[in-house]
């Protein structure tokens, strides 16, 4: 099956190009002159594509609204957004990667270059799909279906490590008193094991984070990734993920929970002491 990309853009010209260019490749096109149109057509054609380029500046929904009303929206907000812009000023490209945009493009641009980025940025969108799949599959099997969180927040920070004897196992999570309603022992294995058969344990050596939709329990989630030099260990690294469950979490509350976990990572990683209560109040600042 073809990947669609909807490319908005007011010039015709660079709409033109974009469709020869990428039809060429196989991709399957849908333009828009601004936002709101390509809002629309989204809307009429039913679709959700696969990945998405934008111009900035454009009349009636520039770029900058335009990724806003994306990013917000939780049936799109995990499609692979890129600006491809003639602002080439530093402040420009630093709000855009400010806002979370996967990719800041400046024209004129190598196709060659456009090319490798999107195919990129599909893959790690295709693979992020199958991970749900595996994980909507696996939680099937172990028959968690639709547990009420009892913590008032609905919100629950946990932190996985891999174990070569028994695989991964779950070191701590913070409320503790939600065992007796969410089996959440079996949630954080599966969340490990569903990356693990998706991504391989070698691509856990570069952080990853992941936005996830848990359909089996109601749950939005966001999981990190990451790793440690440990002769103990298989490969000589200690992988280990962190992850954060809630009823709801929209894209940008991700971004800074990112932020927050990558502060937890970096005292994983020095052997530091630290208080998973304390992340946990972090977190529940920003749902």
């Amino acid at each position: 099956m073809k990947s669609v990309i909807l490319v908005v853009d007011d010039s015709p010209d660079i709409l033109h190009y974009l469709r020869t260019v990428l039809e060429d490749e196989n991709y399957k096109i849908i333009t828009a002159s601004n936002g709101k149109e390509a809002i629309i057509k989204m809307s009429e054609l039913n679709m959700i594509p696969n990945l998405i380029i934008s111009d900035i500046m454009m009349p009636n929904m520039d770029g900058y609204e335009f990724f806003q009303y994306i990013s917000k929206n939780d049936y799109l907000n995990q499609i692979p957004f890129i600006f491809l812009t003639a602002r080439t000023s530093i402040n420009d490209i630093r709000f855009g990667k400010m806002l979370g945009v996967d990719d800041y493009i400046t024209k004129p641009f190598e196709k060659n270059d456009l090319l490798a980025i999107i195919k990129g940025k599909i893959l790690r969108h295709n693979k992020i799909n199958e991970y749900n799949r595996h994980l909507i599959n696996a939680l099937d099997k172990e028959k968690i279906l639709n547990p009420e969180l009892s913590n008032k927040n609905n919100i629950t920070i946990l932190i996985v490590f891999w174990d070569n004897e028994f695989g991964p196992k779950l070191d701590k999570y913070y409320p503790s008193e939600i065992d007796g309603t969410l089996p959440i022992r079996q949630v954080a294995i599966q969340l490990y094991m569903a990356a693990n058969s998706i991504y391989g344990e070698d691509n856990f050596l570069k952080a990853e984070g992941l936005l996830l939709d848990i359909k089996n329990i109601n749950k939005r989630g966001y999981i990190f990734f990451d790793c440690f030099p440990d002769d103990l260990c298989r490969g000589g690294y200690r992988n280990y993920m962190l992850g954060i469950l809630a009823s709801e979490i929209n894209y940008f509350q991700s971004l800074k929970i990112r932020e927050i976990l990558v502060k937890l990572s970096n005292k994983i990683k020095k052997i530091e002491d630290y208080d998973i209560l304390n992340y946990w109040k972090l977190v529940s600042e920003i749902i």
